[in-house]
């Protein structure tokens, strides 16, 4: 049984990297993984960055331009840096412009951004909730009145709403029991970080279903997913080489590669995803670190999607 049948699959869209991203690698990434059966196409919010990073709504807009069927994803927003009314505008115009394509990704993020941008650590995790309860509204009624601790709103409208109904679907990140407590109580589905380890994912995976339990909510309904930076080469010596550069140059852990990330031949790859299929992902996104042409391709083959040829 190919791999495709028990899990679907997302790959990220080339948009963070040590080096500055064709835009041409964008557009044939895009349309490849369009093309070769992916589920979802994924980008992740890093505005002050030591590295090379788009804008994430702006890269998948223009992924959306160049797609017609995959979906279009970001994981994470950090919402508590953003007013919520603009986050609910940008991504139902998401959604509206790819004919309902859209996924919402949001966290609460690290410390330091919140003194990067000015925003008060305090009351953080009510700012989050009030933030997701102010976008939910803003996408499904047509006149919101809303009177939290932080955002107040009177009469407010918004336009266009998105396509999807009730709205796009709202993905948590987050480690700690609170975050995955969060995720399973008001988000539609959860995505491990690809900087966390697989010995985390596999201990987080139970606290996250036992919580969805708890809230009546059905785990095996539930997209329960880990981004995982990787690298596959027919000489796996290269493609170790390959995930230890991208783990020293953008967190300056390289022992950190053999912990969080999967590198190999196809063979060893395929074997390395079935464990996580093992520890209850249903929904995986494969994020390449480099070579990112050729890379969906060969990821294409390891989980056995075939898709719409060329």
């Amino acid at each position: 049984m190919a791999l495709k049948d028990t899990i679907s699959f997302g790959v990220a869209l080339p948009h963070r990297s040590p080096d500055a991203i064709d835009v041409a690698a964008v557009r044939h990434v895009a349309q490849r993984a369009d093309a070769l059966g992916f589920c979802d196409l994924w980008v992740t919010e890093n505005t002050l960055d030591h590295v090379f990073c788009f804008d994430s709504v702006v890269a998948l807009t223009y992924a959306a331009a160049v797609t017609t069927r995959i979906r279009l994803g970001v994981s994470v927003i950090v919402l508590p840096m953003h007013h919520p009314i603009h986050v609910a505008h940008q991504v139902a115009t998401l959604d509206y412009l790819s004919n309902g394509r859209a996924i919402f990704g949001a966290g609460l993020g690290k410390e330091e951004h919140y003194a990067q941008f000015q925003v008060p650590l305090e009351h953080r995790v009510r700012r989050f909730r009030e933030s997701v309860e102010v976008i939910k509204a803003l996408w499904t009624e047509s006149k919101v009145s809303y009177q939290g601790n932080i955002f107040k709103l009177d009469g407010a409208t918004m336009s266009p709403k998105p396509v999807q109904k009730p709205h796009p679907p709202i993905w948590f990140g987050g480690r700690h029991p609170d975050a995955l407590r969060r995720a399973a109580t008001i988000a539609d589905a959860w995505m491990g970080s690809g900087s966390s380890s697989l010995a985390n994912f596999a201990r987080d995976v139970p606290i996250l279903k036992a919580e969805l339990e708890r809230a009546r909510r059905d785990p095996a309904a539930f997209p329960i997913s880990k981004r995982v930076f990787l690298s596959v080469h027919e000489r796996s010596d290269v493609a170790r080489a390959e995930l230890h550069h991208w783990f020293n140059t953008i967190y300056h852990k390289p022992e950190a590669a053999a912990a969080s990330g999967i590198h190999g031949t196809p063979e060893q790859l395929r074997a390395r995803i079935e464990e996580l299929v093992e520890m209850g992902a249903n929904h995986l996104l494969l994020n390449p670190v480099c070579r990112y042409a050729e890379q969906v391709e060969a990821l294409a083959e390891v989980v056995g999607l075939h898709g719409r040829g060329n």
